[in-house]
C-alpha cells in the first residue's frame, strides 16, 4: 500500500480524535488535480484520429462531383442542378476542396440556402464523404437560360408538363 492511503485503523483513530480522515479514495498515478487532464488526454488521440480519418479523403474526380451534384435538386422545379445547367464549373483543389461556379434560374431566388445545404450534404456530409469542403461561387454571367438545360433535364421537365 502507498503511504498516502490511510489504513482503516488510522481512519478510525483520526475520526475518533475529531480529525479529518486521510483520503480513502484509491491512489492513481496522477494527482487528483491532474485526473481530468489525464482523462482528456486519453480521449484526445481518438478524437484526433477520427478528425484525421474524416479529412483524409482521396481526391475526388470531376465525374464523381458532377454525379453527386445530381442529388441536388432545384426546390422550385424538382430537377437536379446539373441537368438544369446551373453548374457552370467544378474546380477540385489539391486539398480536396471543391469550388463550384453556379447560377440560379433567377437572381431573386429565395432558396439559395436550400441548394447550399443540399450541396454540402451531397459532397461533404454524405455517406461517401466525397470532399473535405465545398464553396459555391454564385455567378450571374452568362445569365442562365433554357438553352443551358441538358437533354435529360428537358425530358424531366416535359414529364412535369413543361414545354421545352
Amino acid at each position: 500500500m502507498s503511504d498516502s492511503v490511510a489504513t482503516a485503523e488510522e481512519t478510525v483513530d483520526a475520526v475518533s480524535a475529531g480529525e479529518a480522515p486521510a483520503s480513502e479514495a484509491p491512489v492513481s498515478e496522477a494527482p487528483a488535480s491532474e485526473a481530468p487532464a489525464a482523462a482528456e488526454s486519453a480521449q484526445a488521440p481518438a478524437a484526433a484520429q477520427a478528425a484525421e480519418r474524416a479529412l483524409v479523403v482521396e481526391k475526388a474526380s470531376f465525374d464523381d462531383v458532377e454525379e453527386a451534384m445530381r442529388d441536388v435538386v432545384d426546390p422550385e422545379l424538382g430537377i437536379n442542378v446539373v441537368d438544369l445547367g446551373l453548374v457552370y464549373g467544378i474546380n477540385i483543389a489539391d486539398d480536396n476542396t471543391v469550388t463550384l461556379d453556379m447560377t440560379l434560374t433567377s437572381a431573386a431566388c429565395p432558396l439559395t440556402d436550400v441548394i447550399e445545404d443540399q450541396t454540402r450534404s451531397a459532397l461533404v456530409d454524405g455517406p461517401d464523404n466525397l470532399v473535405n469542403d465545398v464553396r459555391i461561387n454564385w455567378v450571374w454571367m452568362p445569365p442562365w437560360g433554357p438553352d443551358k438545360i441538358t437533354d435529360d433535364g428537358r425530358e424531366q421537365l416535359r414529364a412535369l408538363g413543361f414545354n421545352v
